[in-house]
């Protein structure tokens, strides 16, 4: 059964697996998305979602340039009100300039609103901003405004690095989201968990299980020309294909759960962590992902060893192209 965590002090539920709603927005200009997607198979995704009891729901106005959203609204509507829906603003293209306006951020979120079928969004995340621009002033005020006019109930970060993600706490920032996976524990290092925690922060992990190489499934695998990972060095894409099994000689899974479980079972071993998305095509991803909170968190003991094989080991190669997005 699902279990739920509040989103810092938001006063705003969150289930514990939440939606990353990046690959049901399809095909974006480059190699930028998660490649070719069924509407169809996308839409029972979300249904199977909430019948799962995931009521988090993580997309942008990036994802298919709206679609993603469009997706939600259309297929949700009729439960709007037991769920907590989270869209982010600021980018026109994945590696294009981005808009922090008070301007661009208020008409935005309206577009985003008449996609998604309501009237109010639970989360309004900037989009991963270099954070000199915030410094402008504008855009804090314009989420201030959102939610004093009741179009947003609570606004957060999707941050580019944990460092930005501590600093944006330091803004007024309700929430962050984070990269934060077995093979990134920046944010753990950085101690963003504990500053979080310590001001009623609340934090979205997002890349649990790094672009689904945690899952195991990937070695040897040709993506799409559009699908983002194709344009990480082969060498790259070998080494997180072959990750998982580097943490499971720390750590044995239990019984029957997947590598995939066992990942996200580390993301939710953290008491600062409020939701970890990862992103879902498909209903059987949706039982398989959902699957993990009904697991017991790692130990201490076992935390420090998969901590330590993460210090043990380099898992990141560096590339170029990468989409600002999502770095």
């Amino acid at each position: 059964m699902m279990k739920y965590r509040k989103l810092g002090e938001t006063g705003i539920s969150v289930s514990e697996i939440g939606f990353g709603a990046w690959g049901i927005g399809g095909l974006s200009n480059g190699a930028t998305s998660y490649g070719k997607t069924s509407d169809a198979e996308s839409r029972k995704a979300l249904r199977r979602a909430f019948e799962k009891g995931i009521t988090f729901f993580d997309t942008s106005d990036l994802y298919g340039y709206g679609h993603s959203e469009r997706l939600i609204g259309e297929t949700l509507k009729d439960v709007r009100e037991k769920i907590a829906i989270a869209s982010k603003v600021g980018f026109l293209e994945h590696n294009g300039p981005q808009d922090f306006s008070s301007k661009h951020i208020k008409a935005s979120a309206e577009k985003s609103l008449r996609r998604l079928r309501t009237d109010y969004l639970d989360l309004y995340q900037l989009h991963s901003p270099a954070m000199d621009l915030l410094k402008e002033g504008g855009a804090i005020e314009a989420l201030q405004d959102l939610k004093r006019e009741g179009k947003i109930r609570a606004f957060g970060i999707s941050a580019r690095s944990p460092g930005d993600g501590l600093a944006a706490i330091k803004l007024g920032f309700q929430s962050i989201q984070t990269n934060f996976s077995l093979v990134d524990q920046r944010a753990l290092e950085c101690g963003l968990f504990g500053a979080c925690r310590a001001r009623g922060v609340g934090v979205i992990c997002r890349t649990p299980l790094c672009f689904g190489f945690l899952a195991g499934n990937y070695a040897n695998m040709e993506f799409d020309s559009r699908d983002h990972r194709s344009s990480w060095p082969p060498e790259q894409r070998d080494l997180w294909a072959n990750a998982y099994k580097t943490f499971l000689l720390a750590v044995k899974k239990n019984g029957d759960q997947t590598n995939a479980q066992f990942a996200l079972r580390y993301c939710l071993s953290y008491p600062a962590v409020s939701s970890t998305i990862p992103g879902m095509l498909t209903s059987a991803e949706v039982d398989e992902n959902a699957g993990a909170s009904e697991l017991t968190p790692f130990s201490e003991t076992e935390l420090a060893k998969l901590q330590g094989t993460y210090r043990d080991h380099s898992f990141f190669i560096r590339k170029t192209g990468t989409s600002k997005a999502e770095a």
